[in-house]
């Protein structure tokens, strides 16, 4: 196939790159060539604001687009227009956000999202994120209504992750030692890139019309079971201290970043079990765990130690709530 994507250097976009090369596809990228330019320097770039300089395009052809940085629906509408003539095909990669936090557990595709008004301001925040993507699909499913797949990403790991939200663990457990780690028993969910990657382009393949709730893995994975295999993977002395949701909010303790991850268990157990049966049926597999904590932790020794982490747990404010809890 002939397959442009839009976007390509960052994380789940790197992922899908390299998946399509591997598969022998054509690919193209389309970005601004700010981040990583130099990560596919053997594929054709075409060097574009996604707002301004979609006329590069024009009188080309691709039998399939994937959209990996789509957020605010006026520009998605943008593309999409561009596009109608160029592409078959349009697959967007969207998000599990465009879900209410609070809800019933295993939610799966049919579930009410969150209300998107067409009059919301195009500013990415945690409040507009899941809004905007929500607006943004509707986009894509009115400019191809039997041609658009929509993956609903959950939390996405391994190389190349820059949040360090599930790196943050990995590395922890690398260095040993007492740890403060979160409830045993807090549900957690996440997918490799590679895995979501391979599985979006064997539909996008397939010119799939359909709607998917994508993380993993296959059943139910509790925090202390993660980091127990975190453990034994890279054969660590690490030993988890696992604390309360109560202990943590006493010691203010912030959620899912400062404490990578970590959500109440209130919000955990709903929006750490989504049902994703819909794509299991249709292919999506899983890597083993321990593979992606090994592979995870092997890039992660290439990042450069100054490097801002957006989510970590910092070494001093570990010691004082190691400190509260005492031996």
């Amino acid at each position: 196939m002939d397959i442009l994507i839009i976007g390509g250097t960052i994380f789940l976009g790197r992922a899908l790159v390299e998946a399509a090369v591997a598969q022998g596809h054509r690919v193209t990228l389309f970005n601004r060539g700010r981040s990583n330019p130099a990560a596919f320097p053997e594929l054709e770039t075409i060097i574009g604001d996604r707002e301004t300089d979609l006329e590069q395009l024009k009188g080309r052809r691709w039998d399939a687009v994937i959209d990996t940085c789509g957020y605010a629906p006026r520009l998605v509408e943008v593309s999409t227009e561009a596009l109608k003539g160029v592409v078959e095909h349009y697959t967007f990669i969207s998000t599990l956000s465009v879900y209410p936090p609070q809800g019933a557990s295993k939610r799966d595709e049919a579930s009410e999202l969150l209300p998107y008004d067409d009059e919301m301001p195009e500013e990415v925040s945690n409040a507009s994120y899941g809004p905007l993507k929500v607006g943004c699909e509707r986009v894509v499913q009115r400019a191809y209504p039997e041609s658009a797949l929509i993956i609903r990403a959950g939390l996405i790991v391994g190389p190349h992750d820059p949040t360090n939200r599930f790196t943050y663990w990995v590395t922890r457990a690398a260095k040993g030692g007492d740890a403060i780690a979160p409830p045993v028993d807090q549900p957690l969910q996440f997918v490799d890139a590679r895995d979501m990657a391979e599985f979006t382009l064997r539909q996008t393949e397939s010119m799939t019309n359909e709607i998917y709730n994508v993380t993993g893995p296959e059943r139910r994975l509790a925090f202390g079971e993660f980091l127990a295999c975190a453990k034994e993977a890279l054969g660590s002395d690490v030993r988890f201290r696992h604390v309360s949701d109560a202990f943590l909010q006493d010691q203010e303790v912030g959620e899912f970043m400062e404490l990578p991850l970590w959500v109440n268990q209130e919000l955990a157990e709903s929006f750490m079990t989504f049902d994703c049966a819909r794509a299991l049926r249709a292919g999506l597999r899983f890597r083993h765990l321990e593979t992606t904590i090994i592979d995870t932790y092997e890039w992660s020794k290439s990042v450069p130690d100054d490097i801002t982490k957006p989510a970590d747990l910092a070494p001093g404010k570990e010691q004082k709530l190691l400190a509260a809890i005492g031996s």
